[in-house]
């Protein structure tokens, strides 16, 4: 009985504090892991404000990919709700502007709230945010907002503008994406502009990317979207037909055999996998492309030709191995980049809890950059050295 009534008050505790958090304007999100129900994998509540009024929403992703949505609103003393839902989990992190704290389940059913007492003084002694809830709401800040025509042709969101459920995460992506492209888009021509999609798939980018500049930014562009499958090239094509994005056209071919009819200013490429990252880098930088924005899938050949003995206490081990090779394939790719005259930087596509395939390699040419200057040569041995301390040779073989 005791054990029953410390785990009950633990996330009565709990509760507590994410209601505090949220009717503060502090409260980032609550994760929801381990659940009870198998046919559910996790949880996220998040503060959103719905109808000008404040509420907490809970988003389940099922395991069949779907997701669910619960909105339980402050104003009707939402914390027995919130435990409900949190009893359901055998952990739970919470973070907010002023701390976090963790609740979890043993193995054996003992519970632990840890950090809860400190963060609960730490909100109680805040005075808050003075911002709404509203502006924690991520969808007031996205680029889209859903109603664009072609997110509804590509499935994304019905005619009323409403984001569907299992779409949420690409819905999330997509507008990351574009705005990663406006962090750098002082780096791009501003009249009139030609970008080049490479490895795009059922090219959600491209239809979104030809939209910010078209329709958002108001610059004349003309953009390529090129991928060996036939059926999705030319659903893709009569798709930009029916929109009228007459500068939007997509090849069906190989890559890289692919040549860019004048020199794009942007490349972009989401989720080529494996070495057809390496065949869009390498064709970005021939093009000398004035911002290069790639997002790698899956890293395969690094692992099958790593030879480096003083790494051998982490390759021995498969997992280890492929973790490792992912980073350091993904830090050649960016070296190589600097080598060819880029400034470059990894950045999170989204937040990691929606998908693995997180890493953007982003990379901005230099002006007036000098292939024979001292800083070039400098960066290419660097490259090297990195070849030759992971494979035993310069790997001129490979293609990273």
């Amino acid at each position: 009985m005791d054990a029953l009534n410390n785990t009950a008050a633990q996330l009565s505790a709990l509760a507590d504090i994410i209601v505090s958090a949220a009717n503060k304007n502090l409260l980032r999100k609550a994760v929801l892991s381990k659940p009870k129900d198998k046919t559910v994998t996790r949880a996220v509540i998040s503060p959103r404000a719905i109808g000008g009024k404040p509420c907490l929403q809970t988003e389940y992703f099922l395991a069949d990919n779907k997701a669910t949505h619960k909105n339980v609103f402050l104003s009707d003393s939402p914390a027995p709700l919130i435990i409900e839902m949190i009893s359901a989990f055998g952990q739970v992190n919470v973070i907010t502007e002023a701390g976090e704290c963790e609740y979890r389940v043993s193995s054996k059913g003992k519970t632990a709230l840890i950090g809860g007492d400190k963060l609960q003084r730490k909100l109680d002694a805040s005075e808050g945010q003075t911002s709404a809830i509203v502006a924690n709401n991520r969808e007031k800040k996205y680029i889209l907002d859903g109603s664009e025509p072609f997110l509804l042709r590509l499935g994304v969101a019905d005619k009323n503008g409403r984001v569907y459920d299992k779409k949420q995460a690409k819905f999330r992506q997509i507008n990351r994406f574009l705005e990663l492209i406006r962090d750098v888009e002082d780096k791009l021509p501003k009249d009139e502009i030609y970008v080049c999609d490479l490895c795009c798939g059922k090219s959600y980018l491209s239809f979104a990317v030809y939209h910010y500049f078209t329709n958002v930014k108001k610059i004349k562009t003309v953009m390529t979207g090129v991928d060996l499958k036939p059926d999705v090239i030319e659903h893709c094509s009569a798709v930009a037909k029916d929109l009228g994005f007459d500068g939007l056209s997509f090849i069906c071919g190989d890559v890289n055999q692919f040549s860019a009819p004048t020199r794009p200013a942007l490349v972009i490429s989401l989720h080529a996998c494996d070495i057809a990252t390496d065949i869009v880098l390498v064709k970005a930088a021939e093009w000398q492309a004035d911002v290069i924005l790639s997002t790698p899938c899956c890293h395969h050949e690094l692992n099958h030709s790593i030879n480096c003995k003083e790494l051998s206490f982490i390759t021995d081990y498969s997992m280890l191995r492929q973790k490792l090779c992912d980073a350091a394939t993904d830090a050649l790719r960016l070296k190589r980049l600097e080598a060819q005259g880029y400034s470059t930087v990894a950045l999170e596509l989204i937040d990691p809890e929606e998908t693995p395939k997180n890493v953007m390699l982003r990379a901005v040419r230099k002006k007036n950059f000098d292939p024979q200057s001292k800083q070039a040569a400098k960066a290419r041995e660097e490259y090297l050295a990195a070849k030759r301390f992971l494979c035993g040779c310069d790997g001129e073989q490979f293609h990273f």
